[in-house]
């Protein structure tokens, strides 16, 4: 994914050098699409990034826009995130009842820290300018990358309809928990209820044993977010069907993988473009939440949520 704070540039993806010529340019990427191929013993999540980089680049027009980079904080929040007055709304489609600021929590850590982390006294024209971002530590990249991830998941819930009510940033304060935990998410509709951790690892992973391996892993996200759910289960005495972890298109090979049962639980590893498939039909085996049960949910939600 080459928009993530922590992805790799679509340079570095064919391995040259970013004022190479077009003609050496062409030749890498002929290259990286023999080392990487499937079928020659290559990583197919790989191939896919060798493809997606020829795409940014592989023209002089793609990669005279790409090499004029743009801000990671571009994108708009949500306007109907509470981020924006009313009056800004155009579009008037039902949508999802919504509750918190997804992203909020990590992005103002994210502009706390960067700026202290270029130092007192310098001034920040652009806390997402992608060259600052770049050289920033990795941990401020993190917060950064999975602020944008809710971000982007809550355009998409919120595009459910009004069937379906939606909790950001829960906090999951227990006896046990830490203190800054939370659930990105917490989507309740007529195929259940499930808690959504929305991820960016800035580059392909793989699941070994119900839970994330690799290089850019921080901890044991699906382990760490199915302990959340629980604490928030506890205290608003409600079940939840399911977990939906929620990873960029680019960064997964299978649109929908349904884990079946981790700890209990029914997880799935989904990319954006399939959220709302998922959320519409439920996980396979997941329990549906109908008639006057979704009103019982969702009040006892309503009562017990804290945000972080």
């Amino acid at each position: 994914m080459f928009d993530s704070p922590l992805s790799a540039s679509a340079y570095e993806v064919l391995v040259v050098d970013p004022g190479v010529d077009n003609e050496s340019l062409r030749k890498a990427y002929r290259l990286r699409l023999r080392q990487t191929h499937p079928d020659t013993g290559g990583d197919a999540a790989v191939f896919i990034q060798v493809q997606r980089a020829w795409e940014l680049i592989g023209t002089p027009e793609a990669r005279a826009a790409y090499d004029r980079g743009h801000g990671f904080g571009e994108t708009a929040a949500p306007e109907w995130s509470g981020w924006r007055p009313p009056a800004a709304r155009t579009d008037t489609r039902p949508r999802a009842r919504s509750y918190g600021h997804p992203g909020g929590w990590r992005r103002e850590r994210y502009l706390d820290l960067i700026r202290e982390w270029a130092g007192r006294g310098v001034t920040l024209e652009d806390p997402y300018d992608p060259a600052l971002v770049r050289g920033a530590p990795q941990h401020l990249r993190r917060l950064l990358a999975d602020a944008l991830a809710e971000e982007a998941t809550a355009r998409i819930v919120s595009d459910l309809g009004m069937g379906y009510t939606v909790w950001h940033d829960v906090a999951a304060v227990g006896r046990d928990a830490d203190p800054d935990a939370k659930i990105d998410h917490i989507v309740l509709g007529p195929s259940g209820l499930y808690g959504l951790l929305s991820e960016d690892f800035g580059a392909p992973v793989r699941l070994r044993r119900g839970e994330f391996i690799g290089e850019g892993v921080p901890g044991a996200p699906i382990t760490e977010l199915l302990a959340r759910m629980r604490v928030v289960a506890r205290v608003a005495g409600v079940r939840f069907s399911g977990a939906i972890v929620v990873l960029p298109d680019e960064d997964v090979i299978d649109p929908i993988e349904e884990l079946g049962k981790v700890r209990g639980v029914r997880v799935a590893v989904v990319s954006r473009s399939a959220l709302s498939t998922v959320l519409r039909r439920g996980i396979t085996g997941a329990a549906d939440v109908g008639g006057n049960e979704v009103f019982d949910v969702r009040t006892r939600l309503q009562h017990t949520v804290r945000y972080a």
